[in-house]
């Protein structure tokens, strides 16, 4: 294992010259997606990144913001509750052997005799809190995780989270030499036939990647037409056989359903081997007459609405 070499420091570096440095090599943050194990960033939103041609540059949410302005007390709890001391590591860092490999790790923990240990900080929503019950860590921070591992030659790193703003783990994750051989072949891949070469990767079914196609082209040209090439024939027929089989399997979940209820009458909660396994609750909620509203206040409906664009896909034959 070999050290870690430093592409740039980063003390008092602009965002722009951070973001370029970025488009250098593959990050921590993007090693989860060209695995194809982040639900919220395709892969190919990662190469469109570093090729320069992202159509909408990532705006900071609340959820970002919020991470970013706790991650000092994480980084503090962590320090109180394991009694090892972590400093800043600024620095943008390079694999000793993948020059495309960087890494800017969130700290590093002071005093470990074993070289260069990074500590990674995450927040995350109380929703999530069942991806980290049993020391468990989510699949897309463990590999983000074993990617600072390879770049800082770390035989372990640690991580904190502070989950739902009440709750705090952390751990320490043992290197996993196979994990990182599978990582920097995937990430070599994708580097050099993908970034390197123009070649975009392939979109998913992932929410990610329609929201991305939608940013993408936003708005259609009026009645404007393409001669599609061969490839959409099989697309075509793929989307037409998956819908047939969703209808089929809608039918019969419904159908499933219905006999739960059935089961269930006036009962709310079905019991199987002890353990409450259905539920089926009263929800009650108020909705908006739209045409009551329009009939009876026409200029207070007028106030209210607005309008809405999106582009529908509709497939014949």
């Amino acid at each position: 294992m070999g050290s870690a070499k430093v592409l740039e420091k980063t003390t008092e570096l602009a965002r722009e010259d951070w973001l370029e440095i970025r488009r250098q090599g593959i990050g921590g943050s993007d090693a989860a997606s060209i695995a194809g194990l982040n639900p919220w960033r395709p892969a190919v939103a990662v190469y469109m990144e570093k090729r320069g041609e992202d159509p909408f540059e990532e705006e900071q949410n609340e959820a970002m913001y919020w991470g970013t302005r706790l991650e000092d007390l994480v980084a503090q709890e962590f320090q109180e509750r394991t009694g090892k001391k972590v400093w800043r590591r600024n620095a943008v860092l390079q694999h000793p052997e993948h020059e495309f490999v960087l890494a800017n790790i969130d700290r590093r923990v002071v005093g470990e005799e074993e070289g260069l240990i990074p500590l990674e900080v995450k927040t995350t929503s109380a929703w999530n809190r069942e991806e980290w019950e049993d020391d468990v860590i989510p699949d897309m921070y463990a590999i983000q995780v074993q990617h600072y591992i390879a770049v800082c030659g770390a035989p372990y790193a640690y991580i904190a989270v502070l989950i739902g703003g009440n709750k705090f783990r952390w751990a320490r994750v043992e290197r996993d030499d196979e994990a990182i051989r599978y990582l920097i072949q995937i990430e070599k891949n994708f580097w050099e036939n993908h970034v390197l070469a123009g070649e975009p990767p392939a979109l998913d079914g992932s929410d990610a990647s329609s929201e991305l196609v939608a940013k993408m082209y936003p708005e259609a040209k009026p009645n404007s037409e393409l001669v599609l090439p061969r490839e959409a024939r099989p697309l075509i027929e793929q989307r037409q056989g998956w819908k047939e089989r969703e209808e089929e399997a809608k039918e019969h979940r419904k159908a499933a359903e219905n006999k739960l209820k059935d089961m269930l009458g006036e009962k709310e909660i079905g019991l199987f081997e002890g353990e409450p396994v259905v539920r089926w609750t009263q929800v009650t909620s108020k909705r908006i007459d739209s045409k009551k509203l329009r009939e009876q206040y026409p200029e207070v409906a007028e106030e209210c609405e607005y309008e809405s664009s999106y582009r529908r896909l509709t497939v014949n034959g």
